[in-house]
């Protein structure tokens, strides 16, 4: 039997989200073509903040992956876009000269960034932030230039601007309105984002309107209306979006702001259909995933049955559940002020938790939430049914502000309310999966029904409804697959290495029945780092596993070249290190030296080819920024300098570099002495985070200054060098020790929980002295820096450098 000639216009998070619909449906009714005009495979478009901090990559954020194409016969062309759509002889034409032949069309087009005409937009340096390209534009910028403004205070721009400030750029926003995200925060909520955000960094010009942006080829800076100028070198325009519509207009379909669609998405031509950010229905063109979801669930569903199944698509209930520069935030409905409207408000600015329910006619009607979010699914469920709620009392409508024992909202949560808002993923479609298919953790309920999927904001209320569905004392798994190689978890992958006393990458894919027995990019690196802690001793390091930042010893950047970091103990250097630096800057011709928030120097497009002669010239260790190891140990100038300074910064940083440099850890690792609470040296936004105070110094640790910024918690009070000395090495041994390959701290902490780590670490003696003391045998193992050799020994030196001539080339 013929297969139906199934093609879909646009590779983006609603398309694709359709296709797999129809597939768990009926995978084998269609014959599916896609086009993109990207040239990658689908990715998570909402994660692209995180890679534009460098937490990820694109490859961390792909939703569907080639083999994923494969695996189920759809021919997918990347970096093609569609050109035409023959709606007579129902076909489609590529700019790459493919035609393809349809029986049922899907556009989905999405949105182009709104780029207002202020005069000078089309300078070098002038940007929108709508995909990865943009980011890796951002990214590339903020190596060459150190300040930037942001157009645009909306969710987009404040994402852009948090992103440039943890590159180190110097960031302005520039915003029309008098508050930000007018559209999801009322002013109480939009102040209070305002300030946090100011203490973070960012600066803002409110009610400023641009009116041209200034410079010669490359833009240099605005000049506002008011007559008032800001100087930068980057300018990122994030001011809205527009629907895509210029191919669909092309080909004749009925448009208005966007595609015209009916209840079951169907456009003004015989079966073509439009989904997404591109399609208008009733008179909405909706730029949130949730509905886009929606649309894509009603459109398989057309597509699979032929005929029109329920009442379709009714339209959708803009909310909004996001985390801004670390702060939860949730609106919903109508969160401003109306005459026939009433609040219940919770206002705590000492804590930063700002609540405000409106209600009309005994229903709650909208909501808004800021810092604290835990009611956000009750309210949604509120505003969904449109329940009276005249005879409850506000610890119903704000449990979170009762007095009685607070227990997860999926509790009382009927089957048909909504857990994944993102995905439509309800409570009964979960219970059903755990309770059909024997799921035991997140990530089977991720992969069996798309909930936790896109933004991840839901992972709390799956976890809970997990242990919820399988009654106490049920073994539920909440730790994900190490990768798709196994299905074991990264805990039960370090347990199987001990007991069975495995020694080899190769030896544990064997003998755990890996599925890939080569492994992949994923659990190779992993792998190779847990049989390093676990017998620093003897294990020999299997090079092959490392990723090739770390084989190059220096960073891969965008146009091929590299960056190289050589270590500066404590962010000191002398007259001695930088004429090396600059001979090697000039006999290798390299393009830019850089300081970096490290307190190093950076020197950027270096050939592949020269960095062993580069090292061996600089004869300088590595600074190790590429390796997930100790990366930096940041100073202030200290009590020697300072008139505020209580203790010897510089002294203890250095220390502190000099003990644990080149040490393997589960990710990077960066840390900061501050000789007072003044904290210059940024102390509590670091891994581990010291503060000298008068007779002893304190420890945080936790911090994270990315885009899932987090301040660092008060682990301890050390009273002398050794005793924090002797913290810092029980801290790092067991996050060496326990933490998942490629969690920060930050996430290692949130996951096991402070208290838990004070009472192993500080608490328990004996525990604390075996950590010291296996803390001691891996810094006893962990090897000469690798370019060390190439600065006193001639022969030597030459056989390193063939050896690394012939892996670098």
């Amino acid at each position: 039997m013929n297969k139906e000639r199934l093609v879909l216009i646009g590779n983006g998070m609603a398309g694709m989200y359709t296709i797999e619909e129809i597939l768990k449906q009926e995978p084998d009714r269609f014959e599916i073509t896609v086009f993109g005009k990207e040239p990658h495979p689908n990715y998570n478009r909402i994660l692209l903040s995180s890679v534009l901090q460098g937490d990820s990559e694109l490859k961390d954020i792909v939703l569907n992956d080639y083999d994923w194409y494969k695996e189920h016969n759809i021919t997918l062309y990347t970096g093609d876009e569609v050109t035409r759509i023959d709606t007579n002889n129902k076909q489609v034409e590529s700019a790459g000269g493919i035609v393809c032949a349809y029986d049922h069309l899907i556009v989905a087009t999405g949105s182009n960034p709104f780029m207002p005409p202020i005069p000078g937009s089309d300078k070098e340096g002038v940007i929108s932030f709508r995909d990865i390209k943009d980011t890796e534009t951002m990214i590339e910028a903020s190596k060459k230039y150190e300040k930037a403004a942001v157009i645009g205070g909306g969710l987009l721009g404040l994402e852009a601007a948090r992103g440039l400030l943890n590159l180190n750029m110097e960031t302005e926003v520039i915003h029309l309105q008098d508050q930000l995200m007018e559209r999801q925060l009322d002013p109480n909520a939009s102040k209070m984002l305002k300030r946090e955000l100011e203490n973070q960094g960012m600066r803002f010009h409110m009610e400023k309107q641009t009116e041209q942006i200034f410079g010669r080829k490359r833009a240099q800076g605005l000049h506002f209306k008011d007559g008032e100028s800001l100087y930068a070198d980057l300018v990122v325009i994030a001011v809205g979006i527009r629907p895509n519509i210029g191919l669909a207009e092309n080909s004749g379909l009925k448009t208005n702001r966007a595609i015209i669609v009916n209840d079951f998405l169907e456009t003004s031509a015989p079966d073509v259909y439009a989904v997404g950010e591109c399609a208008e229905h009733n008179g909405i063109a909706y730029g949130l995933v949730a509905p886009l979801y929606e649309q894509g669930k009603i459109l398989a569903e057309r597509l699979v049955s032929k005929e029109p199944a329920g009442t379709g698509y009714q339209g959708s209930l803009t909310s909004t559940k996001l985390k801004v520069s670390g702060v939860d935030v949730f609106s919903a409905g109508e969160f401003g002020e109306a005459d026939d409207l009433k609040s219940v408000l919770v206002h705590d600015d000492f804590d930063g938790v700002y609540k405000k329910v409106n209600i009309r006619d005994n229903k709650v009607v909208g909501a808004v939430l800021f810092g604290d979010t835990t009611d956000s699914p009750k309210l949604l469920n509120l505003i969904n049914k449109k329940e009276d709620i005249s005879e409850v009392g506000k610890g119903i409508i704000l449990p979170s502000e009762s007095n009685a024992p607070m227990e997860s909202p999926v509790v009382d949560m009927a089957n048909e309310e909504t857990i994944c808002g993102c995905n439509g993923v309800c409570k009964g479609e979960i219970v059903s999966a755990i309770n059909e298919k024997g799921l035991t953790s997140v990530n089977e309920v991720k992969q069996h029904t798309n909930a936790s999927r896109s933004c991840g904001g839901c992972k709390p209320l799956v976890s809970d409804l997990l242990n919820a569905t399988l009654g106490d004392g049920a073994a539920v798994n909440e730790v994900e697959p190490l990768c798709g190689c196994t299905d074991l978890s990264h805990e039960q992958v370090i347990e199987e290495i001990k007991a069975k006393q495995l020694s080899h990458t190769r030896e544990v894919m064997n003998v755990l029945g890996w599925k890939e027995p080569e492994g992949c990019s994923k659990c190779r690196p992993a792998l190779n780092y847990y049989l390093s802690v676990s017998k620093p001793e003897e294990y020999e390091d299997d090079y092959a596993s490392r990723f090739i930042n770390e084989r190059v010893h220096a960073n891969i950047q965008n146009d091929g070249t590299y960056s190289v970091v050589p270590r500066m103990y404590g962010g000191v250097t002398n007259s001695d290190q930088l004429r090396k630096i600059a001979d090697v800057a000039e006999k290798y011709e390299v393009p830019l030296l850089k300081l970096t928030g490290g307190q190093r120097i950076d020197l950027l497009g270096v050939n592949k080819e020269d960095l062993p002669a580069i090292w061996g010239d600089l004869d300088m260790p590595s600074g190790h920024a590429y390796g997930k190891s100790i990366r930096t140990v940041k100073t202030c100038v200290g009590e020697d300098f300072c008139r505020f300074g209580t203790q010897d910064s510089i002294g203890m940083g250095m220390t502190i570099e000099r003990k644990y440099e080149r040490l393997n850890t589960p990710h990077k690792v960066k840390m900061a002495v501050s000789a007072c609470p003044r904290n210059c040296a940024e102390s509590g936004i670091k891994d581990i985070g010291i503060v000298g105070l008068e007779g002893h110094w304190e420890m945080y640790v936790g911090g994270n200054g990315g885009v899932d910024l987090r301040g660092g918690e008060l682990l301890g009070k050390m009273n002398s060098d050794d005793e924090l000395l002797d913290a810092i090495s029980a801290f790092l041994q067991y996050y060496r020790e326990s933490a998942h390959y490629l969690e920060r701290t930050s996430h290692w902490i949130e996951r096991v929980g402070l208290d838990h780590v004070k009472a192993v670490v500080l608490e328990d003696e004996e525990e604390r002295a075996n950590l010291i003391e296996r803390m001691e045998v891996s810094l006893e193992h962990k090897g000469e820096d690798p370019w060390k050799e190439l600065t006193y020994n001639e022969k030597k030196k030459q056989e390193l450098f063939e050896q690394r001539k012939v892996e670098l080339v």
